[in-house]
């Protein structure tokens, strides 16, 4: 009787045991939760702290190079023209500049000249610097830089772009099998050429804008006035000229009247018809006299 009731208590106390134990995931998780609150409320040594490994090179953001456009006008006054002008022409030699355009204006107030310069982009700076510690008076500067790096980055992609869609077309060209996907693939390849031709002589003119800077140089002298009076012919050509000019005036003005044949066929009857009017009006008015 007591070993049965001791035996009963002992079940009842293992079932009870039993349905208090936590689950697997349960401790688990609970372990987590007491590591990480522990962990916060740890203080952090600066020998604990772990540091992140460096990035490698292939993780490297990739550093843009800037697409600068300069372009730039100067206007100088100098006192000997031809002597300024053959030191531009040795500046060009130095910095390994050339000229664009070269015009020379020459008339009785000034000379000067217009001169467009392509200067390496690297050697703009210095070769305008050299040009303002020459010799001559400096009327204007204006000087202007221009960023297209997003041009660039643009139009590469767009050309990156369209080159793989080229590639794709060419190979989807050659497992055509009806004559309609042919064709609709080759006029597909034919624009994308085109588009590639032209976004790639796109950014050529860029780089060459990025490359050579452009400087509109005039230069100009002035001169004291001269009278230089019209050289004029003898006065035996000018009478053969007088004469000759004459004649043709002449001959001009026949060919004039002969033109106006028309107005002469109605001029001519209709002076008659006037002049007979007139004439019967005068006879009766001496009629009645």
């Amino acid at each position: 009787m007591h070993k049965s009731l001791l035996l009963l208590l002992f079940s009842a106390m293992l079932v009870s045991a039993c349905q208090q134990k936590p689950s697997y995931q349960e401790s688990v998780d609970f372990a987590d939760m007491a590591m990480e609150e522990a962990e916060e409320a740890m203080p952090i040594t600066r020998q604990q702290e772990v540091q992140a490994p460096p990035l490698s090179a292939a993780h490297k953001p990739e550093v843009v190079k800037k697409k600068i456009i300069k372009d730039g006008n100067i206007g100088l006054r100098v006192a000997d023209l031809e002597k300024t002008k053959a030191r531009v022409d040795a500046l060009l030699k130095q910095y390994g500049a050339y000229y664009a355009s070269e015009n020379l204006n020459n008339s009785d107030w000034e000379s000067s000249y217009n001169l467009n310069i392509r200067i390496p982009s690297s050697n703009f700076e210095p070769f305008i610097q050299t040009i303002e510690t020459g010799n001559g008076e400096i009327l204007h500067k204006e000087i202007e830089a221009r960023d297209v790096t997003d041009q660039f980055i643009d139009l590469e992609t767009r050309l990156s772009n369209k080159r793989a869609y080229l590639k794709r077309y060419k190979a989807l060209l050659g497992q055509a099998k009806t004559i309609a996907d042919i064709l609709e693939i080759e006029e597909k390849v034919r624009r994308l050429e085109e588009e590639i031709e032209s976004t790639t002589g796109r950014l050529k003119y860029l780089g060459d804008l990025v490359n050579y800077s452009t400087l509109r140089l005039n230069m100009y002298q002035k001169k004291d006035f001269k009278y230089n009076p019209a050289k004029r012919d003898r006065f035996s050509e000018r009478i053969k000229q007088s004469l000759s000019k004459g004649w043709f005036g002449f001959m001009d003005f026949l060919l004039l009247l002969i033109k106006m044949w028309p107005l002469w066929l109605i001029a001519i009857p209709s002076v008659y018809f006037l002049k007979k009017i007139r004439r019967k009006k005068k006879d009766a008015s001496a009629n009645k006299k």
